[in-house]
């Protein structure tokens, strides 16, 4: 039997964690391992439980969303972080996904992509809520995404860059190894050569980078 995604819920409103988590009780799948009312208590619970999923909010008192990623990236690396938030702001966005956030969700989503998102991260892909990605894309123009330059992308092989151009699309890994006809580990291996000599931490990172340098526009 496939074991649950293990996730933990890091928000300072006690009625929201509460929602969340009899959401989530709900579906197979998922269990809730713990739950933190602020970002140190968040990192001390997702150092020691180690859950697949840190749903973590961005506004707390204490230790800021923001700082609670880097921390976690720091000392939890293999915990998958979630931001969910209510700020849609594009600074607050760049910012975590460069920190290493799995991706960026807004409390205003929709059950199924929340629950879908979850899912992914804790396969270790990215998300961003469909409202955000516009500014992410702005974000990256007006300079603030990470390291990776022009030059880089001739560091990619011709199958790295196919491959790209299937993440600017939102490909999944299972989606892309079915497209390729190769297997769906052989995907990520590419994905994290990708990540490695680009200089970037996510996915989306990823297919941002394929946006703004021409490799979205392949067939």
């Amino acid at each position: 039997m496939k074991q649950p995604i293990r996730v933990l819920i890091v928000d300072d409103h006690t009625l929201f964690r509460s929602g969340i988590k009899a959401l989530l009780q709900r579906q197979e799948g998922f269990e809730i391992v713990g739950e933190a009312g602020d970002g140190l208590e968040g990192l001390k619970r997702a150092k020691s439980l180690q859950p697949d999923v840190v749903l973590l909010d961005l506004h707390m008192p204490g230790i800021s969303g923001r700082e609670a990623v880097k921390l976690l990236a720091e000392e939890a690396p293999e915990c998958n972080v979630l931001l969910l938030t209510v700020s849609e702001d594009a600074e607050d966005l760049i910012e975590t996904i460069r920190a290493g956030a799995r991706g960026y969700l807004l409390k205003n989503i929709e059950t199924e992509f929340l629950l879908n998102a979850i899912r992914a991260a804790a396969r270790g892909e990215s998300v961003v809520s469909p409202q955000m990605t516009g500014k992410l894309l702005m974000g990256v123009r007006m300079g603030k995404e990470g390291a990776a330059t022009e030059a880089d992308k001739e560091k990619l092989s011709p199958r790295e860059k196919e491959i790209i151009t299937h993440l600017a699309r939102g490909a999944s890994n299972k989606e892309m190894a079915r497209t390729l006809n190769v297997a769906e580990s052989t995907i990520k291996i590419h994905v994290q050569n990708i990540l490695k000599k680009l200089h970037l931490t996510s996915r989306v990172q990823a297919a941002v980078y394929a946006v703004e340098h021409g490799l979205a526009q392949k067939e």
